[in-house]
């Protein structure tokens, strides 16, 4: 374990580490995978298999930005779809488009619930900024400033670098390591003395691809051996559990 004199500043994922958004993702991208699997069942007269959350969620959407998440599932499935254009609209049968659908109904359930935070992972973000560690955001999500305004933690956080940014920039999603290097670069940090807290494993690999100096897992799906062979050095249930190294 990394000690906390050793560390200047800490970055985390936002889905599953410091909200419980992972499972409102989940169910998003659950319905908007069915309503098009059903579909192309009906048109084609083939069997009609629905997104598994248990199966398909962890291995090919959970991490990575919202176009290769549908990709990557698609093609676990054998089925090829025009990549198509960001501005195609939900309803169009390009990879651009059903990520829109998802980010679509993702909306609509933000608009009507709360983000849940997980309360001790918050804490422990808390204590880091009262002893002078910076501390950062890094998600895929194109979400994530309004998840952070709706669960009230966004001033927590030195740098946010999301979805929105990568594109604009043109930076490689997880597990490339791109997103989490370009935020301890806003932050003035060496990687060497960051920390990086995931729950992905695509998250757990750039942690590890970008040589900084911890990649703690968070466990929060059974899923700890993954994690420790992609990269991770330690793996916690919570991300507030390493409150206990906080002195």
């Amino acid at each position: 374990m990394i000690t906390l004199d050793q560390l200047d500043a800490v970055l985390f994922d936002l889905d599953g580490v410091l909200t419980a958004t992972a499972r409102i993702h989940a169910r998003c991208w659950k319905r908007m995978f069915d309503e098009y699997l059903m579909r192309r069942a009906e048109r084609s007269g083939t069997s009609y298999e629905p997104f598994d959350v248990e199966r398909d969620y962890l291995p090919y959407v959970d991490g990575k930005p919202r176009y290769d998440g549908v990709h990557s599932f698609l093609a676990s499935r054998g089925i090829e779809l025009p990549w198509g254009d960001p501005a195609d609209p939900p309803e169009t049968a390009t990879v651009c488009g059903l990520g829109n659908r998802k980010n679509e109904l993702f909306n609509e359930v933000l608009r009507e619930e709360r983000p849940q935070v997980f309360e001790r992972a918050i804490r422990y973000v808390r204590r880091l900024r009262e002893r002078g560690v910076k501390t950062a955001v890094v998600t895929a999500s194109k979400n994530a400033a309004a998840v952070l305004r709706a669960a009230g933690i966004d001033e927590l956080f030195d740098v946010q670098m999301d979805g929105v940014v990568a594109a604009e920039l043109g930076l490689a999603g997880k597990p490339e390591p791109d997103t989490f290097l370009e935020a301890a670069r806003r932050l003035g940090v060496e990687p060497a003395r960051a920390a990086v807290v995931e729950d992905a494993i695509s998250g757990v690999q750039a942690g590890r691809a970008g040589g900084f100096g911890l990649v703690v897992g968070v466990d929060r799906t059974g899923n700890a051996e993954a994690l420790t062979a992609n990269g991770a050095d330690i793996v916690v249930r919570d991300a507030g559990d390493l409150l206990n190294h906080v002195t």
